[in-house]
């Protein structure tokens, strides 16, 4: 773990906006694949702000929208899969991405769309849909400090109701870094990355798919767990940079 003076800025100051864009497209694909994108949000306060007249000229609230702004500094995607609508959803994730597909390979029958019977084994009836996050993203200078298993336990908590199972397929998705050649950084960066999701109750299911069971009576005590993190991580920043 990285030292939390080095992070950009208070990380109690990172929030997420979670957006579905409805093209109203009457198939049944769109029916069957929801895409939801998500972008993680630094508010910083404005070095050149101008104080709100309203707030008496002295504007102290840490999110006066006149004094601050937000920066992108990641992104998310996240698919809500509906097994039970549309067209066969193991052939809408394969015409989606490459990257669903082999999710939908490990997960579904391609004949009916359906869990297969082996991966039903190992979920709980508590809704039929399938969550799959698809590609999490942070920008450098915000790795190596826990955040995407923070950042994306959030967002599977606003997604999930409804859902039978959430998967991922853990890896890097940054192929920018020039350190990344050498093939053993690269397996250490996978196992890290692996680490943090499992961090949250995501386990191996098969070909690199992981799952995690929205029942999971773990998974409330790992969002508390990670947001316990988080303050603790954002009061070491304070403490370390005032």
């Amino acid at each position: 773990m990285n030292e939390p003076s080095s992070l950009p800025g208070d990380p109690c100051d990172l929030h997420l906006r979670i957006v579905y864009d409805d093209e109203l497209w009457d198939t049944p694909q769109a029916d069957t694949l929801e895409r939801w994108n998500v972008s993680v949000l630094h508010r910083r306060r404005s070095q050149d702000a101008v104080p709100d007249a309203s707030a008496g000229g002295d504007c102290a609230a840490a999110d006066c929208p006149s004094c601050t702004t937000d920066a992108t500094v990641g992104s998310m995607t996240f698919y809500r899969v509906h097994l039970d609508r549309g067209r066969n959803a193991y052939w809408a994730m394969e015409e989606e991405s490459e990257e669903l597909y082999e999710t939908a390979k490990a997960l579904l029958d391609p004949e009916t769309g359906s869990f297969t019977s082996e991966a039903s084994e190992r979920l709980d009836y508590v809704g039929s849909a399938l969550l799959v996050m698809d590609r999490v993203t942070l920008d450098s200078a915000w790795r190596g400090y826990g955040l995407a298993a923070v950042l994306g336990s959030e967002v599977i908590h606003r997604l999930m109701a409804g859902c039978r199972a959430v998967a991922c397929s853990p890896g890097v998705s940054d192929l920018s870094s020039q350190a990344l050649r050498d093939r053993a950084e690269w397996d250490r960066i996978n196992a890290k990355i692996v680490r943090g999701w499992e961090s949250l109750g995501f386990r191996l299911y098969r070909d690199n798919v992981y799952l995690l069971s929205p029942a999971s009576q773990d998974l409330e005590e790992q969002r508390s767990n990670l947001r316990r993190h988080l303050a603790e991580l954002g009061a070491s920043w304070r403490a370390q940079t005032s």
